[in-house]
């Protein structure tokens, strides 16, 4: 049996452990800039805003994009601006919401990006996705969701009648920035982080927080088979420890799992696309150049050079 939910069960569950927010469809096209196109697609439990690249024949390489905010709601709206900056380049994005921990704690978030790196894959002819170039991004809190949902556990079910709950919900390729990786690890006072400043998970006994720890680090889940990864951090980030991604890096060396590791000398928590910083603006070129070398992107091209 699934270890997570299924899609059905999930509908089942009280409305409190659900997000509330009502779903509704906007209708397909509407442009909203001269090389987009936008959707807003609800559906089930899912509600997603996809981005998709107006230009071009297709199939195009996709993103799902969980935001930050440490699990409160922020970060929305600059996850928008980072697909549609995204969908210029070539991509799809989908940005999702997933279950805050105002509504219910970990792990239904996860079960909220599972659910929608399937959503994405079963729909892909729809809206012009190449289904074998789906990957997760996520910073700061996001960051964690997206390594945690790269890490864990398949959630299809190969039986499953609605062509949903068949999609893989492995993605083919990660990219986390500045990430909240160890968010379930004890701080210095030995508190889990997560519980201690969520609202709503402070009211969850602190024996069960330290089960988050075992089960939701991504870091203790890293397999040779964990997708390729990209990861940047800024040396001196006040908000998330630093050295929890150097462990991420090292984990995936020591599994030979692929990972692309960007530290930046300076730069602060939540620096999105640039903060005017003329290295830490780079990221996003050397992103794309990432994804390209990967062949998540165009044709891969990789040239070798004689130095005799």
């Amino acid at each position: 049996m699934n270890r997570f939910l299924s899609l059905a069960t999930w509908l089942m569950l009280p409305l409190a452990a659900q997000n509330q927010n009502p779903a509704f469809r906007a209708p397909d096209g509407v442009e909203i800039q001269r090389d987009l196109v936008y959707a807003t697609i609800g559906e089930r439990e899912l509600h997603l805003d996809l981005f998709l690249p107006k230009n071009g024949n297709g199939p195009f390489p996709a993103v799902v994009y969980v935001h930050g905010g440490g699990w409160s709601g922020g970060g929305r709206n600059a996850f928008q601006r980072q697909a549609a900056y995204m969908a210029t380049k070539g991509y799809a994005g989908a940005c999702i919401e997933y279950r805050l921990s105002g509504v219910a704690h970990y792990p239904a978030a996860l079960y909220d990006a599972k659910a929608a790196v399937r959503w994405v894959r079963a729909n892909a002819a729809k809206y012009r996705i190449d289904p074998d170039r789906i990957g997760i991004m996520g910073f700061s809190a996001g960051g964690h969701l997206a390594a945690l949902e790269s890490v864990s556990a398949e959630t299809a079910d190969v039986n499953a009648a609605d062509p949903i709950d068949k999609a893989s919900s492995k993605p083919d390729f990660v990219v986390l920035g500045y990430p909240w990786l160890n968010a379930m690890v004890p701080n210095t006072q030995g508190l889990i982080t997560y519980c201690a400043t969520t609202p709503m998970v402070k009211t969850v006994p602190q024996d069960k927080c330290k089960e988050f720890e075992t089960k939701y680090s991504p870091v203790r889940f890293v397999t040779s088979a964990t997708p390729p990864t990209f990861l940047y951090i800024t040396s001196d980030d006040k908000t998330v420890d630093v050295q929890a991604s150097i462990d991420y890096f090292e984990a995936m060396r020591a599994a030979k799992a692929s990972i692309e590791f960007h530290s930046f000398a300076h730069g602060s928590h939540g620096s999105g696309l640039g903060s005017g910083d003329p290295a830490l603006d780079l990221w996003p070129t050397l992103l794309d150049a990432w994804l390209r070398g990967q062949g998540f992107l165009g044709a891969a091209r990789r040239v070798t050079v004689n130095l005799q």
